[in-house]
Parts: structure tokens; C-alpha cells; sequence
């Protein structure tokens, strides 16, 4: 029976060995696809998942099928080019990042499976209690207060629901920054954008943080994670580094967030997430630097791999990252 089954997963001290990892997501998404890379790169199966989340039947047959040791879930819409997309399309947006969701939890905690949820810590805005600048961040226990656009509006009370869950870790990404200029990273994004609003932001280099969430599941960690390096870190800051390592020519342009609001649909979440919890509960042997030393690595390792796959750096960037 289902109590049996929870029950087993939350009183048993040790973790289930990792040893058949499923990824949902893993095939077409960023996240996913990055972290099937470390599954394998570590030695163990790897599954990429053919069903789509939102089709409950198919990701149950699917879990049957491989009948994994852990889950990792990053399927999601986050929308084309990017979260304004939602705001048209309501009812897809639910489908598969509510429904979709919590099908992959559910299914995932009847069979007793840990589930890894890669979810999203832009449900949060600064606000009195948690000022710009102050260093107070939202932790893990502080409810969503930022709703102002509909991808965050979902995945706010995506979360409360999924606490529910007791085999699922629940990571909260926010503005993930990648070692290349693929398009779904925040540099890449900002560094196409004409202005950009300049404030601190707490963020998530992934090439530290994904091996973590790796080494947290097998730890058997559950429940809510604020999912960022420590500290925070602003727009002008990021794009110095991009001049720094990579196009010395490059230039930006500031504006207001109230210039920002006439050019888009859906308003943008700014925050600080406080990282105790996460460092606290971090997996031996895990390094995760303060996001400030993280990006600046990142940039570094970022000019070897452009130089690797364009050449000479400017020049030989391509035409959507030069500013003429």
C-alpha cells in the first residue's frame, strides 16, 4: 500500500544507492541534458525519459519500464525566447509545469523512488523584511510573495505542493549561468539585450552546482533547498566580467525596472536567497564558491571553451553577440 511505501523511504536512515537514474527532461532540455552528461561521466545507467510528463499513463509505464534507483526532473516550459511566452499560454504553461510536475513527484513517491526536482527560487522579490542590499535572504520556510508573472505565479504554489512529497528535493535555480553562450544562459540572454536593469541577484553557475544536486540525491536530501552560490550578484557585474574575458569592445546600457516594464509582458523577480540550509547539508567534498569568485571562474573557463569553438576572441564571435 502507499503508506507502506512512505513510510519505508522516511524512516530508512541509509539512502538508496544511485545506480539507474532516470532524467525527465534529459533528452531536449538544458538542465537535463547537462546533467545526463555527469550521470554517465560518473559511471552509472542513464535513462533520458521518452514520455512527456504531462501524460500521467506514459510516465508511469516509463518508471515500470527502467525502474529507476533516483529521478531527476527537469522537464518544464519556460517559454520561446522566453517567460513572456506563459502569459499567452495559460493553460499549456499549467499542463505541463503543475500537472506535468507533480505527476513525475507523485508516481515517483508511490513507487518509493527520490526524486531531484530542478524548480525555480523566482518566486521572490525583495521587499521590507528583505531588502535590497541588506544580505537578509529569503530562506527555504519564507512563502512566495513575487506573482508577477505567470511562469512564477505557477511554480509558487508548484512548491507549496510538492513540500508535500516526502521523496522529492526541491532545488531552487535561479538566473543559471552556463561555462558557454548557449541561449538559455542568463549571460547569454543579457548580453543580447540592448539595456539592462542592473540589480543584485542571487544566481546559480552551474558547473559548481549541478555536481551538488548529483551529490545531494544520493545523499538521499529531501525537501525544499535554496539552490544558488552564496551571495548575490548584479547585471552590470556579470556583463564586466563578459567585457573582461570576452569582447573588450562590448558595452551596455542601464535602465529603470519601470523603463524595463513598457518592454515586457511579465514582470521579473529580484531577490537574495539565503544559502545556510544548503551549505550546511552540502555533501563532503563538494566545493561551491560565493557567486562572485563562481562567475569570474565561470568567465575564465568560458573564454577557453569560445576560443576552442570560434577561434579569436571578439573577432570571431558570432554577429548576435557583437555589439555594432
Amino acid at each position: 500500500s502507499l503508506v507502506t511505501v512512505t513510510s519505508t523511504m522516511a524512516s530508512s536512515t541509509e539512502p538508496t544507492p544511485m545506480t539507474r537514474v532516470l532524467i525527465f527532461g534529459g533528452k531536449t532540455g538544458w538542465i537535463g541534458g547537462l546533467m545526463a552528461e555527469l550521470v554517465k561521466k560518473e559511471g552509472l545507467e542513464c535513462f533520458c525519459a521518452d514520455s512527456r510528463i504531462e501524460n500521467r499513463g506514459d510516465v508511469e509505464a516509463e518508471l515500470e519500464k527502467v525502474n529507476p534507483s533516483h529521478v531527476l526532473m527537469s522537464a518544464g516550459i519556460t517559454g520561446r525566447p522566453n517567460i513572456d511566452w506563459c502569459e499567452d499560454h495559460k493553460p499549456e504553461t499549467i499542463r505541463v509545469n503543475v500537472i506535468g510536475t507533480l505527476n513525475v513527484a507523485d508516481l515517483c513517491m508511490m513507487k518509493g523512488i527520490h526524486c531531484t526536482i530542478y524548480a525555480t527560487g523566482c518566486i521572490f522579490k525583495y521587499d521590507d523584511a528583505h531588502p535590497l542590499g541588506s544580505g537578509v535572504g529569503f530562506t527555504e520556510e519564507s512563502f512566495p510573495n513575487f506573482a508577477e508573472s505567470f511562469y512564477s505565479e505557477t511554480k509558487g504554489y508548484m512548491e507549496q505542493m510538492l513540500k508535500c512529497y516526502p521523496n522529492c528535493l526541491i532545488l531552487r535555480v535561479r538566473m543559471p549561468i552556463s561555462d558557454d553562450l548557449f541561449h538559455r544562459n542568463f549571460v547569454t540572454k543579457i548580453a543580447k539585450y540592448e539595456r539592462v536593469v542592473n540589480i543584485p541577484n542571487s544566481m546559480t553557475v552551474l558547473t559548481e552546482m549541478l555536481p551538488a544536486s548529483l551529490a545531494m540525491a544520493k545523499k538521499g536530501l529531501t525537501g525544499v533547498y535554496n539552490f544558488t552560490n552564496p551571495g548575490v550578484i548584479s547585471h552590470n557585474e556579470v556583463l564586466d566580467l563578459y567585457t573582461k574575458y570576452i569582447d573588450p569592445t562590448y558595452t551596455y546600457k542601464n535602465f529603470t525596472v519601470e523603463e524595463q516594464a513598457k518592454v515586457i509582458k511579465a514582470g521579473r523577480s529580484n531577490n537574495e536567497l539565503d544559502t545556510t540550509k544548503l551549505m550546511r547539508d552540502m555533501p563532503e567534498g563538494i566545493v561551491i564558491n560565493d557567486i562572485k569568485t563562481a562567475c569570474d571562474l565561470c568567465f575564465q573557463r568560458m573564454k577557453v571553451n569560445l576560443e576552442k569553438q570560434y577561434g579569436k576572441l571578439p573577432d570571431d564571435l558570432p554577429a548576435e553577440f557583437r555589439r555594432t
